[in-house]
């Protein structure tokens, strides 16, 4: 605790020096919010408790569905309250979250820990990327908002990539514990979170009240056709492709043992980490949707090759599709940043979240129904199939952005 403290009193000066300069937090912040070591075991440890893939991933469901719910209202408020006061009350809902899933031992317990992470996913999605995209507008430095997320954004895999190798090997002693250790820094991040400095733009007055506020959120996906194919299409990815990613960890321990279960989630979060860091200059010189094009076809490429054809390697090629995850994320966020409405732009990306979390919510107990009875390998196969209506979307918008 001693070291915590310390470190977090360095923060704190540092950031007198740089008048709280946002984005330096916000890469901490980053780091220990998905310092999460269950990330290799989640699936088996929920599958453990509940008694099949189903309801293991309907834990990950019911957040989901949480998520769905608090979306729209979180991203309201976001956009009339301050992106500070909503991230930290964002970051207690994720260390009760963790609580609840270390607590465990029975289906409503973890439920209870999913709605909270559902919570905490509505208070994150569009109010940390608002926030930083204002603290750079608030500087007229709007062009350096893909380098600079994708600088930030590495920082989550980084905290994934150490965090999964430690799980790994605690999970070999106790699954349960690995969730115990990992409230610890979901409450660093709560620390963390007060530092924040509200972006000065933020202080422009919202002249509609809530309703109206959310009818202009929805008219600019009526009258704008790219935000509309870029939604359709980030609903989809995460749906299929979080749940996808989520239940990975069972077909890995049909061919790895427990201990070695971190080793492919450490080396993808590696290279996402890398993706994420270069994703600016990658985009700057290809091009945003070229780059989500390539990444789609070359993932379902290494899906079809790892599931379809099982064997010792194929953790390790599945964790190489991340080394384009980066590139894809920052693309996406970039392209629809740049569609969103300045005073809507945190409830827009919410809706977007509520859409994609409740499809998630369906699919991913669909998709582990689907495994109880035909295993991993080939409902994953199936996830992949499903992926690839990806590449004529975003063929279509590469032809009619000319």
């Amino acid at each position: 605790m001693a070291g915590i403290w310390a470190f977090l009193v360095y923060i704190a000066g540092m950031l007198k020096k740089t008048a709280k300069h946002n984005v330096r937090l916000l890469r901490w912040f980053n780091f220990f919010l998905d310092f999460r070591p269950y990330g290799p075991i989640a699936v088996i440890y929920f599958s453990q408790v509940t008694g099949s893939f189903a309801l293991g991933l309907s834990v990950f469901a019911v957040a989901s569905v949480a998520a769905s719910i608090f979306e729209v209202p979180t991203g309201v408020l976001s956009d009339r309250i301050g992106r500070k006061r909503t991230m930290i009350v964002g970051a207690l809902a994720s260390v009760l979250a963790v609580s609840a899933y270390a607590v465990g031992g029975a289906f409503w317990m973890l439920a209870m820990g999913s709605v909270f992470q559902g919570l905490a996913v509505a208070f994150f999605s569009g109010n940390n990327d608002a926030l930083l995209y204002d603290s750079l507008k608030s500087e007229g430095r709007e062009e350096e908002y893909a380098e600079l997320l994708g600088k930030v954004s590495a920082m989550f895999q980084v905290g994934l990539a150490v965090s999964a190798l430690i799980g790994g090997f605690v999970a070999d002693w106790s699954l349960q514990f690995v969730f115990v250790i990992a409230v610890v820094p979901q409450a660093v991040c709560l620390i963390l979170s007060f530092f924040f400095k509200e972006p000065a733009k933020h202080y422009e007055e919202v002249a509609t009240n809530i309703f109206e506020h959310l009818k202009i959120a929805l008219r600019g996906f009526r009258d704008n056709w790219k935000l509309r194919d870029l939604s359709l299409s980030a609903i989809i990815s995460h749906a299929v492709g979080e749940t996808v990613h989520q239940f990975v960890p069972a077909f890995f321990a049909m061919l790895w043992p427990t201990w070695a279960l971190g080793i492919p989630r450490t080396l993808s979060h590696v290279f996402g980490a890398t993706s994420f860091h270069f994703a600016g200059r990658v985009i700057k010189k290809f091009g945003a949707l070229r780059v989500m094009f390539t990444n789609t076809f070359i993932n379902r490429t290494i899906g079809f090759l790892a599931y379809g054809f099982p064997n010792m390697l194929s953790p390790l090629l599945v964790s190489t599709g991340s080394l384009t995850y980066g590139l894809f994320k920052v693309s996406e966020n970039t392209l629809m940043q740049k569609e969103f409405t300045n005073q809507q732009r945190a409830t827009m990306a919410s809706l977007n979240s509520l859409f994609g979390n409740l499809f998630f919510a369906i699919f991913a107990f669909g998709f582990g129904t689907l495994a109880d009875g035909l295993g991993p390998a080939k409902s994953l196969l199936i996830g992949e199939a499903i992926l690839l209506v990806l590449i004529p979307i975003y063929g279509r918008l590469l032809k009619r952005a000319g």
